[in-house]
């Protein structure tokens, strides 16, 4: 397949050793936005697929988040939000922000989302009640508020508190800490290790 993009189908994910369950993975919650209503679309786009999957470099880092934050802030739990996204989701979310001027905020399908392999978390933390913590804006906040390069601005101009500073920051040193990269534009958002080599080396679910 040179040349190729390889790729895995969703109905074959159960039975391939690259990926990783996330009821596997101890110590996390889980509310994929994305198999149900509670997303910017308004709908269920993972149905009938089960897509709370990880590729298992990605598992691995994301225990080792979970043990980061056990240290620095018992009781507190790592919520995940969205993790494998196939191609074929992608691409409808690309379609929804179409003419918006908000595609900025997801890769374009034809280059392929890190989330489509596997090795892109969406998340969060919950307190010791279970409540998500403060971050100054909710999930798929599709503004400037939810840009970590803007923060200082923000702290400064009293649009951020301290308080949701320092929980994006507490985020950022579980998951940071683990191997994952944030990006400029979304606090939620992190990558497993280095992009380029994901897109070049590894399968993509479409």
């Amino acid at each position: 397949m040179a040349g190729a993009c390889p790729t895995l189908a969703s109905e074959d994910i159960a039975a391939s050793a690259e990926f990783r369950h996330l009821s596997s993975i101890a110590g996390i919650a889980v509310d994929l936005r994305y198999a149900g209503a509670n997303n910017f679309v308004g709908r269920d786009l993972y149905s009938p697929f089960d897509c709370a999957w990880l590729h298992v470099e990605a598992a691995a880092a994301l225990e080792t988040a979970v043990a980061w934050l056990a240290g620095q802030a018992p009781g507190h739990t790592l919520l995940v939000l969205d993790a494998l996204r196939p191609q074929r989701v992608q691409q409808q979310l690309w379609d929804a922000l179409d003419g918006t001027g908000l595609q900025m905020y997801l890769a374009d399908p034809a280059r392929g989302s890190i989330h489509s392999y596997g090795m892109a978390l969406d998340v969060t933390i919950l307190d010791p009640q279970g409540r998500e913590l403060d971050m100054g804006t909710g999930f798929d906040d599709m503004t400037d508020l939810s840009h970590p390069a803007l923060e200082a601005g923000f702290l400064a101009a009293g649009r951020l508190s301290e308080r949701q500073l320092g929980h994006r920051r507490l985020l950022r040193g579980a998951m940071v800490g683990a191997g994952y990269a944030g990006i400029k534009t979304e606090w939620w958002h992190f990558d497993c290790g280095d992009r380029e080599r994901v897109r070049a080396t590894f399968r993509r679910v479409l």
